[in-house]
């Protein structure tokens, strides 16, 4: 569990960690944040991250509260005091608290940092033994707002369509727009193997984020020579497809066996997101610790 937090300039207990009433992340989702995954208790691609968090803050017109090497001092810091191994560090930053109003506070107006870890466990491997077995999706339509490049705090609509999904028994959702073209996951980036063998995923754009778990297997599929393409396909597609998995820092590679109550290819993991799972990880950056 989560034993101390790093909140404004501060290490606290847990139970002490506290932000103001007025905080335009709780009253306005005027915030932004990153989820890094922690491994062998070293940061993974802590350079990518902290490049997403600079573009979300400048998208929003936020200043960067502190520099990298502040940064990385923090995250580490963070690690150890919580003696994470593997698991996960999660930080946000708000644009800070003042009196409630739409228009922005004062420059000058300290924003609000907080940083956390906590354990996991661990679970990862390219054979079947060690492999997580699968998880099932449900699709969902997309209600979210236009910039979800943006890796703001407002994830309402990902809420209410994993709660859609364990509903219904399964265990993350896929938005689907308008157009009938899948997006991205609750949480994650959606990928299928489609019939003809080659991988496919939605290219980026304004309606779904860049995800630092999809960029860095694009440096894995680029070394392993493995067919790639970046388009947009349909849930006909995807229930038609020989494998699909997700990608996320908090799943890293996950398989997905079933897609609205109907199997993907046999119903397992497919053997190309089972090498994938293998090989993630001998491209991604991790941090000295």
């Amino acid at each position: 569990m989560t034993r101390i937090v790093y909140c404004n300039g501060a290490y606290l207990d847990y139970a002490k960690a506290r932000v103001h009433a007025e905080d335009r992340g709780f009253q306005f989702g005027d915030a932004v944040y990153e989820v890094c995954e922690v491994m062998c208790g070293r940061l993974v691609d802590e350079t990518r991250h902290l490049d997403r968090l600079e573009r979300s803050l400048g998208e929003l017109q936020m200043g960067n509260p502190m520099s990298r090497g502040a940064w990385g001092h923090v995250m580490r810091e963070i690690v150890r005091r919580n003696r994470v191994t593997d698991g996960l560090l999660y930080l946000q930053v708000s644009r800070g608290s003042s009196p409630r109003d739409f228009f922005f506070p004062p420059e000058g107006t300290p924003q609000t940092v907080v940083v956390l870890a906590r354990s996991t466990v661990k679970a990862r491997g390219s054979d079947a033994a060690t492999a997580p077995q699968g998880i099932t999706i449900k699709t969902v339509p997309d209600i979210r707002w236009k910039r979800c490049d943006i890796k703001s705090v407002m994830l309402l609509p990902a809420s209410l369509a994993k709660e859609a999904a364990r509903a219904e028994g399964a265990q993350d959702a896929w938005f689907v727009g308008a157009d009938g073209f899948i997006t991205e996951g609750g949480s994650s980036n959606a990928w299928i193997v489609d019939q003809d063998g080659v991988l496919v995923t939605t290219p980026i754009s304004n309606a779904l984020l860049r995800g630092v778990t999809r960029t860095t297997l694009l440096d894995v599929l680029k070394r392993e020579d493995v067919a790639l393409q970046e388009r947009t396909f349909t849930v006909e597609e995807a229930l038609a497809a020989r494998e699909a998995f997700i990608t996320s820092a908090t799943n890293i590679l996950t398989p997905v066996t079933a897609i609205d109550g109907q199997p993907v290819g046999n119903g397992h993991p497919g053997l190309l997101t089972l090498k994938l799972q293998g090989l993630f990880h001998g491209s991604a950056e991790i941090a000295a610790a």
